[in-house]
């Protein structure tokens, strides 16, 4: 019995397909292991958590595993307009990310790169590339209608909670 609704559950991919929409993130999570250091001092990860409410860390980190989840178990399809269109959208929203954290390790004392815009920048401008994978999906690994709305809606709940917890730090 419990093998029958497994086998129904999942369709027949691998567990972890080297296809997933999560693989196209690797550069991005690449680009923050490698650069967070370089950011200005008050986005640094001992700022991160103080004085912060354990309500906004662990709401905005719950929210960050439930959306990079549901991205391993999407796979990769780009065959219809709004996906083609969802990836023109998540590079450009990429791009738009990386230049948010370049203007602020290579200009930190400038207008923008101490405004509370610039230093929120790299929390808000991810708005972009999410709704961009948002798109690109199209179907689950298993058997579970994909609807591009509740991958949006959860991502803009984990960025409003990203936003809210870099505007603490910087105030």
């Amino acid at each position: 019995m419990f093998r029958s609704l497994s086998s129904s559950l999942w369709k027949q991919q691998p567990f972890i397909n080297i296809s997933s929409i999560f693989f196209l993130t690797i550069p991005i999570l690449i680009w923050n292991i490698l650069l967070t250091d370089r950011l200005p001092q008050i986005t640094k990860p001992e700022m991160l958590i103080q004085n912060i409410s354990p309500f906004i860390i662990n709401a905005e980190n719950i929210f960050r595993v439930i959306i990079f989840a549901m991205m391993v178990f999407m796979p990769i399809q780009i065959s219809k307009t709004i996906q083609k269109q969802g990836l023109l959208l998540f590079l450009f929203g990429t791009l738009l990310y990386f230049a948010s954290w370049l203007v602020l390790i290579y200009n930190p004392h400038s207008l923008w790169s101490t405004s509370v815009f610039g230093v929120l920048s790299p929390a808000y401008t991810p708005v972009l590339w999410l709704i961009g994978i948002g798109l690109i999906g199209d179907t689950f690994y298993f058997n579970l209608p994909y609807k591009p709305w509740i991958f949006i809606s959860l991502s803009v709940i984990f960025l409003v909670f990203h936003n809210i917890h870099t505007y603490k730090i910087y105030f």
